[in-house]
């Protein structure tokens, strides 16, 4: 046997031993009804908990003071397909966050925090996200043209009840399987910008909750 191989048998049995170990793990403050979901909402957690199962599928974390998400969050939970952060503190996100070539997620809420820009590339090409909520971020007054670029199974997009002004109609264009969409609530300014969003709109009125336009 190589020396090489001698050596990397041992470390290798003790990171599958510790990735078994944590298949099986339930962070402390937190409930965990099954062994795909992690219930840890109204715990009052500043950053996210851990360790968490690496087979996990839905983590609950809303209603906390939850304000950094780690950039390689999802490297190591390539299975989470449901994500609920309402209610934290996030100020911002950086590009790429909350995907990875192998995401697998579907539902993602980040409702109700501090955020005041969704910049380009914020969730990289998460191909399989279904439903992304930004509503109610009384902060987010921009959001990138191409902040949506690779969104292809997207059906619903709330962007209701923050402080856009304006937004760019491009960041609409790479939705093709966008269904439902909510504005509301959005203090806009009458420009040529919000003209030409205006006129999308009307276009695709089916798109838009009843009541909205």
């Amino acid at each position: 046997m190589l020396p090489c191989i001698a050596w990397l048998q041992p470390v290798l049995a003790l990171l599958y031993s510790t990735m078994l170990t944590r298949g099986h793990t339930c962070p402390s403050r937190c409930l965990c009804p099954d062994h795909h979901t992690v219930d840890c909402s109204g715990r009052g957690l500043i950053h996210l908990p851990g360790p968490l199962p690496l087979n996990i599928r839905r983590l609950l974390l809303a209603n906390n003071w939850i304000f950094w998400i780690p950039s390689d969050f999802l490297l190591l939970y390539s299975d989470l397909v449901y994500l609920d952060l309402r209610n934290n503190s996030l100020s911002q996100l950086e590009p790429g966050t909350l995907s990875t070539p192998f995401s697998r997620l579907v539902f993602l809420d980040l409702g109700c925090n501090n955020l005041t820009e969704i910049p380009s590339g914020a969730f990289g090409e998460s191909r399989s996200l279904i439903k992304l909520r930004l509503g109610d971020n009384p902060y987010l007054s921009t959001v990138a043209h191409d902040a949506f670029l690779g969104l292809t199974s997207l059906r619903e997009l709330g962007l209701e009840r923050n402080g856009l002004s304006e937004l760019d109609v491009r960041v609409l264009e790479p939705l093709p399987s966008l269904r439902t969409l909510r504005l509301e609530g959005n203090p806009w300014e009458c420009s040529c910008r919000f003209a030409k969003l205006f006129a999308w709109l009307t276009e695709n009125r089916d798109k838009l909750p009843t009541g909205e336009g």
